[in-house]
C-alpha cells in the first residue's frame, strides 16, 4: 500500500532526495541548458516574426489580406496538433523551437498591432508636419507607444513559449532536454523524479519570468 502511494504522489522528502540525486548528474544541467536555449532561440524567432508581420498587416493592406488570416489559423490551432505536424517536417532536435515561435509569433503580433493601431493620429499628423524621416517618426512616436504593449505581449509569450516548448521535447524526446527526462521518467514509473524535474520546469519559468520582466522595466524606466 505504501509502495502505491508512492507511486502515485511521493513524499517531499522522496522529490528532494530525486532532486539532489539528479542534480548531481552532468545530464540534468546540460538537459536544462538545451531546453533553455530551444526555449529562447524560439521566443526570439517568433518575437521578430510576429513583430516584423505586425508592422507588414499595419501599413500594407495586401499583407493583411494575405497574412492576418493565416496568423490567426495558428493562433486557433492546438499546440499538439502543431507538434505532430511539425514533426514530419522537422528533425526532433528542433521541433521545440519552432513550435515556440509558433506559440509566440500569434501574441508578438497581436500586441503589436495592437499598438500600432492606438498611435495617436495627431502626432503622426505633427511628425508628417514638421517633415520627420520615417526612422525619426518610428523613434519617437511608434515605439514609445508600442512599448506597454510589446511588454505584455512579451511576457505572456515566454510563458507560452515555455510550455509549448517543454510539450514538445515530451511529445518529440530530443537527446538531451528536461522533456525528454520527464517522458524517461514516466514510462519507467519513477514518479519522485517526475515531481522533481516539474519542480525544476516551474522555479526554471517563474525565476526567468522575474528576470524578463525586471530587465523590460529597468530598460522602459531608463526610456
Amino acid at each position: 500500500m505504501l509502495v502505491d502511494l508512492e507511486l502515485l504522489l511521493p513524499t517531499p522528502v522522496a522529490v528532494g532526495r530525486s532532486l539532489a540525486a539528479l542534480a548531481g548528474t552532468a545530464e540534468f544541467w546540460l538537459s536544462a541548458l538545451y531546453t533553455l536555449l530551444r526555449v529562447l532561440m524560439g521566443l526570439a524567432g517568433g518575437v521578430l516574426l510576429g513583430g516584423t508581420l505586425a508592422f507588414l498587416t499595419h501599413f500594407l493592406p495586401w499583407a493583411d489580406l494575405l497574412f492576418s488570416p493565416a496568423v490567426r489559423v495558428v493562433r486557433a490551432t492546438p499546440v499538439v496538433s502543431f507538434i505532430l505536424l511539425v514533426y514530419l517536417w522537422v528533425t526532433r532536435a528542433n521541433i521545440p523551437g519552432v513550435i515556440a515561435a509558433l506559440m509566440v509569433l500569434p501574441v508578438i503580433w497581436g500586441s503589436v498591432s495592437t499598438g500600432l493601431a492606438s498611435v495617436d493620429a495627431q502626432l503622426l499628423e505633427f511628425a508628417h508636419a514638421y517633415r520627420f524621416s520615417r526612422l525619426k517618426t518610428l523613434r519617437l512616436i511608434y515605439l514609445p507607444s508600442l512599448r506597454p504593449h510589446f511588454t505584455g505581449g512579451l511576457l505572456t509569450a515566454f510563458g507560452l513559449a515555455w510550455k509549448s516548448g517543454v510539450a514538445a521535447e515530451v511529445i518529440c524526446p530530443p537527446k538531451l532536454a528536461i522533456g525528454s527526462r520527464i517522458q524517461q521518467a514516466r514510462l519507467a514509473l519513477e514518479t519522485p523524479e517526475l515531481f522533481a524535474w516539474t519542480l525544476v520546469i516551474i522555479a526554471l519559468s517563474l525565476g526567468l519570468e522575474a528576470l524578463l520582466r525586471r530587465g523590460l522595466h529597468r530598460k522602459g524606466g531608463a526610456a
